[in-house]
């Protein structure tokens, strides 16, 4: 038995038939072919399957494919536009903050979320607010960077320096 539901995945409008049981992040790999988004733990511990729901970040190893139907879902394949890279994809390549890059588009999606509500955010913000996003590289100095460096961008503020940090 499945349901049909209409889903906008990176600004394209979809129907789908999906079982009620399928996770949406298995919609998005599986079925839409959308492989940026990661699954690393199934039990929304780790954070690379984070991506945008209706412009909040969730974890979609942690929802079903139906509560999805008529929501807008935005993936890190749906950050950069024909004009460039999202900020925050360019502060991740600017600042190093890919390391491994598993956890990086989940990184990405959170981010986005965090900069939209707090353009400005102090770098114990930025902690705080990653802190339900795992780093296996433990790489979060750079990642830190890189979000600062993608508020400065949206805010039209100096870059800080991309200078790799040596503690």
């Amino acid at each position: 038995m499945t349901k049909e539901i209409t889903i906008t995945l990176n600004g394209e409008k979809q129907s789908l038939e999906v079982e009620p049981r399928l996770l949406l992040v298995h919609l998005i790999r599986e079925n839409l072919n959308q492989t940026g988004t990661h699954i690393g733990c199934d039990t929304s511990s780790c954070g690379a399957c984070t991506i945008l729901v209706d412009g909040k970040s969730i974890k979609s190893c942690t929802m079903l494919a139906i509560q999805a139907d008529g929501k807008e879902i935005i993936t890190v394949e749906g950050l950069a536009t024909t004009e460039g890279l999202h900020p925050i994809q360019e502060g991740f390549k600017e600042n190093h903050g890919l390391h491994c890059g598993f956890c990086t588009p989940g990184m990405m999606m959170r981010a986005v979320e965090l900069l939209e509500n707090n353009p400005n955010p102090t770098e114990e913000e930025i902690r705080w607010g990653i802190s339900g996003n795992l780093c296996r590289c433990t790489g979060y100095n750079n990642i830190v960077k890189a979000i600062q460096y993608a508020g400065a961008k949206i805010r039209g503020d100096e870059l800080p320096s991309t200078e790799p940090e040596f503690v």
